[in-house]
């Protein structure tokens, strides 16, 4: 048994191993390939992980200056597949983004904000997209359509008081078919045009 463990130990070592890349030579990064190595620019910004024909490929880390960091894939010198990208500083400081990219945040993610606002679901281009749900640190929800950042589509909107719309919106307002319930059970029921109710 004990000659078994070894030998799988010595597989595992092996295959890890054969695995991993090679340290990148020299150092213009531009001739870097099949190789992991670390790069610090002169602004001060720094790769650490995967080259392919001189751009950053496979597993990494991008630093910023300001303390901005992404964690993840790259493909072609961009953010690729799954990673996380967390914010340092500026408006968004503290926020942070978990999920798919395609050298933006695409298709299935998690933002989280600072100030404790979270969105969970689709994206496209960097913008929510596709079905998703917006929760408010004030306990605020709206589960349903997103186009462009903003509802769209087929969505419900619960309020933490506990009245709720339940129909369409268009460009972020009640758009359509919908019912409004206040939290005392009544209703206002028909159809919405820019947030209002028409008919």
């Amino acid at each position: 048994m004990r000659t078994l463990n070894l030998f799988l130990l010595f597989f595992f070592l092996f295959a890890l191993n054969s695995y991993s890349l090679p340290e990148c030579e020299g150092d213009d990064y531009k001739k870097w390939d099949s190789c992991e190595g670390t790069y610090t620019y002169k602004s001060g910004e720094k790769y650490v992980g995967g080259w392919k024909d001189g751009k950053y490929h496979g597993k990494g880390t991008y630093t910023w200056v300001n303390g901005d960091k992404y964690v993840g894939g790259f493909r072609n010198g961009m953010h690729y597949g799954k990673g996380t990208y967390t914010f340092a500083d500026g408006p968004h400081k503290g926020d942070k983004y978990v999920g798919e990219w395609v050298g933006f945040p695409h298709g299935k993610g998690t933002y989280t904000c600072a100030n404790g606002n979270k969105y969970v679901g689709e994206f496209k281009l960097g913008l929510s997209h596709g079905q998703g749900t917006y929760t408010w640190a004030d306990g605020n929800k709206y589960v349903g359509e997103f186009k462009d950042d903003k509802y769209h589509g087929k969505g419900t909107y619960t309020w933490a008081s506990g009245s709720k719309y339940v129909g369409e919106y268009k460009d972020g307002k009640e758009h359509g078919k919908g019912t409004y319930t206040f939290s005392d059970g009544s209703k206002d029921e028909g159809i919405w045009e820019n947030g209002e109710l028409v008919e």
